[in-house]
């Protein structure tokens, strides 16, 4: 700032302080609204929400939990059979989050091994068409 000497000059400082003390309020203003709308609950839950969903470690945490309780339920299901006994039940259960912990934490073998399964049915898949396209090309020029 420069030196104060005359009345006007301190007419033109103070308007000058002033306006600069209005814009500094508006835009305090503007932050707070900011800020409140940031607490409020449901945004609170919305960009919790929005962070999960973009993260990418956290979605395939979510792919391999979710397919290893599939993996382990199905196992579960298949050990206690139609017997429910009580040691089953148990059994079944520990069984259960046994496999889903081996599935969560080896995910890349899992699919492998997936890939393979699939790869393996749709050559058995091609193959049992390909013998059937062969037959019936036989079939019509055998008669």
């Amino acid at each position: 700032m420069q030196t104060i000497i005359t009345e006007s000059d301190l007419r033109v400082a103070i308007l000058l302080l002033e306006s600069r003390q209005a814009e500094e309020g508006k835009l305090m203003k503007a932050q707070f609204l900011v800020a409140v709308e940031s607490i409020k609950p449901i945004n609170l839950i919305k960009s919790a929400f929005m962070e999960a969903t973009e993260s990418e470690d956290l979605q395939d945490n979510l792919v391999n939990s979710t397919i290893g309780l599939s993996v382990g339920y199905i196992s579960k299901m298949l050990f206690q059979g139609i017997s429910h006994g009580p040691f089953r039940k148990i059994m079944g259960t520990a069984i259960m989050f046994g496999i889903k912990n081996i599935v969560a934490q080896n995910p890349e073998a899992i699919r492998t091994g997936g890939r393979i399964f699939f790869k393996i049915i749709r050559d058995l898949l091609s193959s049992k068409d390909k013998k059937a396209h062969n037959n019936e090309a036989w079939e019509t020029t055998g008669s």
